[in-house]
């Protein structure tokens, strides 16, 4: 097991579930040179088409393409993902063990979908907290605490509720929408023939609005439960790139 530290974990319920969510996110860390986590809180057992040894393989296949260091499943289960003690306990010690600063998760109610994505919210935050405590390390394989700086939700574009908060942000995954796409080709026991074709479509249509909302090709949004502050405006702005209506391409100059 890789024992050093990462920068960011990236925590959901089921293999897929991440790489459907944040793939793009994902791969433009690894990139660029950022050391990345990917827990999934279940195996994804059982489905139609698959197996537990099926989707282990195809999850590290999955996390291999996407170039993240560390890719763990843990044994909660599948159908019956609650937030209770013993699943707060169980990720609160894989971010006890890798001390990253920034935690990402799901967020979002799925009524039509699994309720195991609302619940794997509810463990994320409290697992952050969770990873903080003193006196009490027995809970946590006597893993020393680790205060996580930051806590990041990908809510879910099809949830059933309105969500707000105080701080949303879009990332530019249009140079890594085709990894995130790669990274699910992964999931043959998931996604073939049509339903890859339907998912590619989902993913494709959310990432162009998503990112257009911020003047990217592909997007994905994040949000935090608090305002994000800065030091330095221009460079948290950085640059609009939809060019202006005025400027023409040199070949449609007459």
């Amino acid at each position: 097991m890789n024992k050093k530290k990462l920068d960011v974990i990236f925590a959901a319920p089921h293999p897929d579930d991440l790489e459907i969510g944040c793939g793009g996110a994902i791969a433009l860390m690894a990139k660029n040179g950022y050391r990345v986590g990917m827990i999934h809180l279940t195996n994804g057992e059982p489905t139609p088409n698959g197996s537990p040894e099926i989707r282990i393989k195809e999850a590290h296949a999955a996390a291999e393409v996407l170039g993240v260091e560390v890719c763990e499943i843990l044994p909660l289960t599948n159908r019956e993902l609650m937030d209770c003690p013993k699943s707060r306990y169980a990720l609160a010690t894989v971010l006890r063990r890798y001390c990253p600063k920034i935690l990402v998760g799901l967020a979002g109610k799925t009524p039509q979908a699994s309720p195991d994505h609302y619940q794997s919210q509810l463990i994320t935050e409290a697992a952050r907290f969770y990873s903080q405590l003193t006196k009490w390390d027995d809970r946590f394989d006597n893993t020393p605490p680790h205060r996580i700086d930051h806590l990041i939700y990908r809510p879910i574009p099809n949830t059933a509720e309105t969500l707000n908060y105080p701080t949303q942000f879009v990332v530019d995954i249009s140079t890594t929408i085709e990894k995130k796409l790669a990274a699910l080709k992964c999931y043959e026991s998931q996604f073939t023939g049509q339903r890859f074709d339907r998912l590619r479509h989902y993913i494709e249509s959310v990432a162009g609005a998503e990112g257009g909302r911020a003047g990217y090709r592909y997007g994905e949004l994040y949000a935090l439960p608090r305002p994000i502050g800065t030091k330095d405006m221009v460079n948290l702005l950085g640059s609009w790139e939809i060019p202006p209506p005025f400027q023409q391409e040199s070949n449609n100059l007459r």
